[in-house]
């Protein structure tokens, strides 16, 4: 890891050694584009991680909420942990200690990552500034358990967020980045760098990397069971049978 660090020009805003991996493992656009499909993908999948009895990895729009009416994403984790800078926030401020590195994240950022930042409350872990960098480094939006600011310009460049706080109150001086690239605390999900970020207005899903065929097979079958039923309501089907579970999969031959 280390030649493949020292071949990456780096911004120097963390030591490259707490940068974990260069590259979060990639997903094939074969799984990417299924999830797509799926349209409002979440529920499903939500769903779907329980029957498979994989453990809880969905936090509702009530906790992390979207920034972008109507935003939907699909990619994989490009993870950030944040603490509390241990030096005394005005003297930082005053002698201009910036320990915030999620521009280095950017500047790892492949096509299609998701930043997802375990961050600190009160206090903003992302801008619009950081936000429009992520974009053009090819970011399809970002993650925050923590505050973000600047709403209106991630707004405006089509950079979707979900996060738990909103606050004016900027990170400089007040928030260090301790890790790029390792595991992370979503709420009460543990999200690992190239996992899976699933994300619309109802949530955000977070599936491991190992169990992404799985979820994605049986998510897919719910899918179209889900699109049968839906035309047979527009058929005129009594609701007999419609409030019968296995309808859609009956009716498709399974």
């Amino acid at each position: 890891m280390e030649q493949q660090i020292q071949s990456k020009r780096l911004t120097g805003r963390i030591a490259a050694e707490r940068i974990r991996m260069m590259e979060v493992p990639r997903i094939s656009a074969a799984v990417i584009e299924g999830f797509k499909a799926l349209g409002d993908p979440v529920g499903i999948v939500s769903d779907v991680m329980d029957e498979l009895g994989i453990p809880h990895g969905v936090i509702g729009s009530h906790v992390l909420k979207p920034t972008i009416s109507g935003a939907r994403i699909v990619g994989p984790a490009l993870t950030l942990r944040n603490i509390v800078q241990r030096v005394d926030p005005l003297n930082g401020a005053k002698n201009k200690v910036n320990k915030m590195a999620e521009f280095e994240a950017h500047n790892l950022a492949l096509p299609g990552d998701v930043l997802v930042i375990q961050g600190v409350p009160n206090i903003s872990n992302m801008g619009g500034i950081s936000a429009q960098t992520g974009l053009r480094q090819g970011e399809i939006g970002a993650v925050v358990s923590g505050a973000i600011r600047d709403l209106a310009h991630s707004r405006e460049i089509g950079y979707p967020l979900w996060a738990s706080e909103f606050t004016p109150v900027t990170g400089k001086w007040r928030i260090e980045t301790v890790e790029i690239n390792g595991p992370v605390q979503i709420v009460d999900v543990r999200v690992e760098p190239g996992d899976l970020v699933l994300a619309d207005e109802t949530g955000v899903c977070f599936v491991p990397r190992e169990r992404l065929e799985d979820v994605l097979v049986l998510a897919q079958k719910k899918s179209e069971a889900e699109s049968i039923r839906c035309q047979a309501i527009d058929d005129g089907v009594p609701i007999y049978e419609l409030i019968n579970s296995s309808y859609g999969e009956k009716a498709r031959g399974a």
